[in-house]
């Protein structure tokens, strides 16, 4: 079931932004970190340079890449929104982490989360989504799934 992700009409239209399928890895209880999953496309170009979620006490953007044969991941400032290119926030690759988590998160929750978007102009906005969590054993969006 695509989620059809509800934005702040000012945030989105400023910071010129489209957001679709986000969904955060599911947890179990004591578990302090999982990842948030999405996809953007800004139309004219613009920076994401933060996240926010009231589910964790920390939010950052980080990245993962492959360093010879060892799985890195590093947490990164900014994060560029080339104009009119979709960018992927994926498992394995960049993706908001939630870390101090607040409480187990299961599947078929929603959690809020708040992305800083910078637009061309540097003025910083923030556009408000919703996410679906998933089961913590999701790696990608199911087949088939309808995309918007």
């Amino acid at each position: 079931m695509a989620i059809v992700l509800g934005l702040l009409a000012a945030g989105a239209n400023a910071a010129d932004v489209e957001i679709r399928e986000a969904w955060i890895r599911g947890t179990v209880p004591g578990q302090q970190a999982t990842g948030a999953f999405l996809e953007i496309t800004s139309k004219s170009g613009a920076t994401l340079v933060g996240a926010a979620s009231p589910a964790a006490g920390v939010s950052e953007i980080h990245e993962m890449r492959m360093d010879g044969s060892v799985m890195k991941m590093r947490a990164v400032e900014r994060l560029e929104l080339p104009a009119g290119k979709t960018v992927q926030l994926a498992p394995g690759g960049y993706h908001v982490m939630l870390l101090n988590l607040k409480q187990a998160l299961r599947k078929g929750e929603t959690v809020p989360l708040t992305l800083q978007i910078e637009g061309k102009d540097k003025q910083v906005e923030a556009v408000e989504i919703r996410a679906e969590v998933r089961d913590l054993t999701t790696t990608a969006a199911p087949a088939g799934e309808h995309r918007h």
